[in-house]
């Protein structure tokens, strides 16, 4: 399969973050050609240190290596937060085509970690609840806190791109990302033998629901994604770079116009692979209209407005009968 080596545009923002002149007009056009052609980016220049990153897959190295009790203590709940087992859930929602096999991965959630007296904890409102944390991995919450912490901040950076792109002002979605929802996945996935199923993948061929997803460059290979013509390509792991693209969130709501891209994960490396995706959406209770640059004559509004909870609930109640499997269903979107 070929890699993608000068197919995914590579956006520099450290102009940006200087505050050059120009800077954030440039960038806008290049994030359009992105979402509009290829659905993927790689971001450079985003200041957040080699270091961190490395601690966190390690993190992720440690976490899976403990025994099956200590991983089953943290449930995978209706908030999305907490441990699925390996082969723990099917790929259905934003899938392509109908893969009959559980993937072949585990993976622990993370969400903004509340305090049990936040009054959405209190209220029990889904999706903001509170976090489980292994009890004898010394280290492991403060690293996870802090990569949480440093991908928030990367990607509300990068939100004034998307509005350049779209034509708007730079702060026009200020006020929709007061305070992103996001979830930190942290995944294994295990060798599969050459002769494994065709149709057994580490994680099956879907598109994200995000508004945007982070992924940290992975030494060991697995990633590919699907261009807008059909082909399939492997993508390629720049150093020091992040992988962005959006999902079914951000092109539901620019009206269809910017690209949800097909994307999959096979481990016939040889080697343990381990991924840290981080997906950022929307404030809560953002509502979120068809952007009014997307709309005219032509391009009529395609959806109503809807908020986060909206979105989801529309997507699991779609997909499964139970709140446990929607919500493993929407785990499942990352590489």
């Amino acid at each position: 399969m070929p890699i993608a080596d000068d197919v995914i545009p590579v956006l520099d923002i450290a102009p940006l973050r200087a505050g050059e002149p120009g800077a954030l007009e440039r960038l806008g056009g290049e994030l359009r050609r992105a979402f509009t052609e290829v659905g993927f980016y790689f971001v450079r220049g985003h200041g957040v240190p080699d270091a961190l990153v490395e601690e966190v897959f390690e993190a992720t190295r440690r976490f899976h290596a403990q025994p099956m009790d200590a991983k089953l203590a943290m449930p995978f709940d209706s908030h999305n937060t907490g441990y699925l087992p390996m082969r723990g859930a099917t790929t259905r929602m934003n899938a392509l085509g109908t893969p009959q096999k559980p993937n072949l991965n585990e993976a622990v959630f993370f969400k903004r970690d509340l305090p049990p007296d936040h009054p959405d904890v209190r209220a029990g409102r889904r999706f903001r609840g509170v976090n489980r944390w292994p009890e004898n991995l010394h280290g492991f919450r403060e690293t996870a806190l802090a990569y949480m912490a440093a991908m928030e901040g990367l990607g509300r950076g990068l939100v004034p791109i998307y509005a350049a792109a779209l034509g708007l002002p730079a702060d026009w979605f200020d006020d929709k990302f007061r305070e992103p929802m996001f979830t930190l996945r942290m995944t294994h996935y295990p060798q599969q033998a050459p002769t494994s199923p065709e149709d057994e993948w580490g994680l099956a061929p879907h598109a994200d629901t995000s508004f945007m997803t982070i992924l940290a460059q992975n030494k060991v290979p697995g990633l590919s994604l699907r261009l807008p013509d059909g082909t399939w390509v492997d993508a390629p792991a720049p150093a020091g770079a992040f992988l962005v693209n959006g999902g079914m969130m951000l092109r539901r709501w620019t009206n269809e116009r910017f690209l949800a891209t097909p994307h999959r994960v096979t481990n016939r490396s040889g080697q343990e692979r381990y991924a840290i995706p981080f997906f950022m959406d929307c404030s809560y209770d953002a509502v979120m209209a068809p952007i009014p640059t997307c709309v005219d004559a032509e391009q009529p509004a395609k959806y109503q407005p809807y908020t986060y909870l909206d979105f989801m609930s529309e997507y699991s109640g779609a997909n499964y009968s139970k709140p446990e499997q929607a919500a493993a269903g929407m785990a499942l979107q990352g590489a």
